[in-house]
């Protein structure tokens, strides 16, 4: 009895100890943003003398706020719409379907998660450059869509794999087609694991800085982390207000996320436990 008390006692010390460790650079990210370059550099770990908006202010100017924050919604709206779309019907057409090479097309999806981003960088920006389609929000989006199929079909796939067959038949004998079996049937079933991929993605769009650095080359076009560039001079750093834009940058996906991580938590369990 008294070695489970002990067990319990350790096991929550070691969370709250990790929950600590990961609020660690959050907390020091704002604390700094109230600071001067002067005194970030001087004393990143103390308090700031006082609280100034002022680096929010600078930030918000600096960044262009405004061209940023909404190059970012239309990218991470349009890119997320369509994974959810394009990837739930691949996923439904590679379980319903019975074609034996359905299955090899499943585990080619799932074997190129583990393709780190890295390798395919310098190809992609070089071909993709011979072709002078860079700089172009549409061309971004497109590639999210294609970076994002894989996972995204991965969790559909594991939940319609659940979802019986009887539900559709009704449908299908109405002379009804796999079409309208899909949306009238299937993809309401979805809405679990829908709202666990698109918070996903949502935090991986709108974070992403390395896959737009590389094609959105005009400043009008760039996103929210990279709007945060603008801080970088040749030879310094201007640290204070740079906090402040990663702070104003990174607040509404904090914000989705802490509104929506029931959801992603049951959907993850319903799609890919199942």
């Amino acid at each position: 009895m008294i070695g489970s008390k002990i067990r319990t006692v350790l096991k929550y010390v070691f969370i709250y100890f990790l929950l600590i460790l990961f609020i660690i650079p959050f907390f020091l990210m704002i604390n700094n943003s109230f600071k001067t370059t002067q005194q970030f550099t001087e004393s990143p770990f103390s308090l700031p003398d006082n609280i100034d908006f002022k680096n929010y202010v600078d930030a918000f100017n600096k960044m262009n706020f405004l061209d940023g924050f909404v190059n970012s919604i239309i990218i991470t709206f349009i890119s997320v719409a369509l994974i959810l779309l394009t990837a739930s019907m691949a996923a439904y057409f590679l379980v319903r379907i019975k074609w034996k090479v359905n299955k090899a097309i499943f585990a080619g999806f799932v074997a190129s998660m583990i393709v780190p981003f890295q390798a395919v960088m310098i190809p992609l920006v070089s071909i993709y450059g011979n072709m002078k389609l860079l700089n172009n929000k549409w061309m971004l989006i497109f590639m999210y869509i294609g970076f994002g199929q894989a996972f995204a079909i991965f969790i559909f796939h594991g939940f319609i794999k659940n979802i019986p067959i009887d539900m559709e038949e009704a449908v299908l004998i109405d002379g009804g087609n796999r079409l309208q079996s899909f949306f009238k049937v299937v993809l309401p079933l979805l809405t679990p694991v829908m709202v666990t991929v698109m918070i996903l993605d949502i935090l991986w769009i709108w974070n992403d800085y390395l896959l737009p650095s590389l094609v959105l080359l005009s400043p009008v076009q760039r996103t929210l982390p990279l709007s945060t560039y603008s801080f970088f001079q040749t030879y310094s750093v201007d640290y204070a207000p740079l906090m402040a834009g990663i702070v104003m940058t990174i607040l509404p996906v904090i914000i989705a996320y802490v509104f929506a991580q029931k959801r992603i938590i049951e959907g993850v369990v319903q799609g890919a436990i199942k």
